[in-house]
């Protein structure tokens, strides 16, 4: 029977006050969490960790969450983690740049305990379609 292991989710905000509250829901949906305050911390620790979900606040002090998009694209680790944006506004040009850089779901701020489950289940079931293709592809 396989392992189990608590998935780890990596919470990229520049607001302290605000990763403190998604960190609490992410946590309190039982995954654990690390945390970073820019983007450039934040390449620095999804190298080392692999972390399997990425929490990306769009509005990033230097690099931005374009920059992490592409230095997460270019890193060379196993397996990419799923990345989510989080963005203040519903800006369709927004999601389609990340989603063009790599960040297949997207969240709006302010976000709560529902919206947090919520995008954890949606990755949750597109792990199971991918590992489902894998399946069939073997």
């Amino acid at each position: 029977m396989g392992e189990f292991r608590v998935k780890t989710c990596l919470i990229v905000e520049d607001s302290e006050t605000v990763r403190h509250i998604l960190t609490q829901l992410v946590e309190a949906a039982g995954y654990h969490t690390l945390q970073a305050g820019n983007a450039a911390e934040a390449l620095d620790v999804m190298i080392a960790a692999q972390p399997e979900i990425v929490f990306l606040d769009w509005d990033l002090p230097g690099l931005d969450a374009l920059d992490f998009l592409r230095g997460a694209a270019e890193a060379d680790i196993a397996d990419a983690p799923h990345i989510v944006l989080c963005a203040m506004e519903n800006d369709a040009q927004q999601f389609a740049l990340a989603k063009a850089a790599g960040a297949r779901f997207h969240m709006i701020k302010p976000y709560d305990k529902r919206d947090v489950r919520g995008v954890l289940g949606l990755i949750d079931q597109q792990e199971k379609l991918d590992m489902e293709e894998m399946r069939l592809m073997a």
